[in-house]
């Protein structure tokens, strides 16, 4: 019976190549041999122009035409005014001062979003990263712990702490018990902003615990075991062996969360709305309520600020690659 099985799937294979050979003998006498990748290339890089290029260029063109209507033939063309509009301020470190205020309150909401949620964002994720590198009773379990908040979607993590913070949600019901006054963690401004650094924290924090992870288990042990015979105290050898050698992780981190960080939205919008007020409006939630959710429909304004946004991010992705290419120069000298 085997020996049955076996001829039929060799006959298959035999069929099924056959039937391709010859199309694929006529493709590379048509292109020639070194062309003939482009052939298997070429669904990819027709959809990969679809749905990325093709965006692009209509972006910039919205940017670059006026009034709420969508189709492109009743777009005026206004040049560059929607980006002579957002950057139109007194003084850009005072966002009453701006023509469009809502904007830079976004821009410097994101600023500090970017610089609280990222700087205790890796410092937390390195120190669990050396817990969890140690030789500690259920490791496993803890680095699976630690990981599932980013298996969550964003909108579940959200939905979960808005029903743990809300009103009469389960945090304030603990204060309750213990005879404190309830807090409306959502509606005053300064807890709403806590708020969202800390859930972004905990909702993201183990993706860099486990690329750290990595980068420590990739640290020769026999480098350790040489310190360790010369008697080096522990911070010498984090400071002088660790650090130095975890680096081009540390980079890629660092400019990931960076990346992610200017990019928040999904939590951000269902936990607070942006609110109260603007308090926790980020600049990719201003796009989005400009060109979809107010009215009227400021496609070419939404599109404008995108584009800054994504200069922003060109900035830091070219940084990553200085550092990095620094790094890697650095290391061989």
């Amino acid at each position: 019976m085997s020996g049955i099985v076996r001829r039929a799937a060799a006959s298959l294979y035999a069929f099924t190549f056959n039937l391709f050979e010859r199309p694929m003998l006529a493709a590379q006498r048509a292109v020639g041999m070194r062309r003939v990748a482009w052939l298997f290339l070429l669904p990819n890089l027709v959809a990969f122009a679809l749905f990325t290029f093709l965006p692009i260029g209509l972006n910039f063109v919205y940017a670059l035409t006026g009034s709420d209507a969508i189709l492109l033939a009743d777009r005026p063309f206004v040049g560059t005014a929607n980006f002579a509009s957002l950057l139109d301020c007194a003084s850009y470190l005072d966002p009453n001062s701006c023509r469009r205020d809502i904007f830079w309150r976004a821009v410097h909401n994101t600023g500090w979003f970017v610089l609280l949620q990222v700087g205790f964002m890796v410092a937390l994720a390195l120190v669990t990263a050396l817990i969890l590198n140690r030789d500690i009773p259920l490791r496993g379990f803890f680095r699976g712990v630690f990981f599932y908040p980013v298996l969550l979607s964003p909108v579940v993590v959200a939905l979960i702490w808005k029903w743990v913070l809300q009103r009469y949600g389960v945090l304030n019901a603990g204060l309750e018990e213990i005879g404190a006054e309830p807090v409306n963690w959502l509606v005053r401004a300064d807890w709403a902003f806590f708020w969202v650094v800390f859930v972004s924290i905990w909702a993201h924090m183990g993706f860099y615990v486990l690329i750290l992870l990595a980068g420590l288990q990739a640290i020769p042990a026999h480098v350790y075991e040489a310190a360790e015979m010369d008697g080096t105290s522990k911070w010498r050898v984090f400071s002088r062996i660790t650090m130095p050698l975890l680096m081009p992780t540390m980079v890629v981190v660092l400019v990931l969360s960076l990346i992610r960080a200017v990019q928040a939205f999904d939590e951000i919008y269902v936990l607070t709305g942006g609110g109260p007020g603007s308090a926790t409006m980020l600049v990719l939630q201003y796009i989005y309520e400009t060109g979809f959710a107010s009215q009227p429909r400021l496609f070419g304004l939404a599109a404008a600020a995108s584009i800054l946004m994504a200069v922003v991010l060109f900035v830091l992705t070219l940084g990553q690659l200085w550092l990095t290419r620094s790094r890697a120069e650095g290391d061989s000298r």
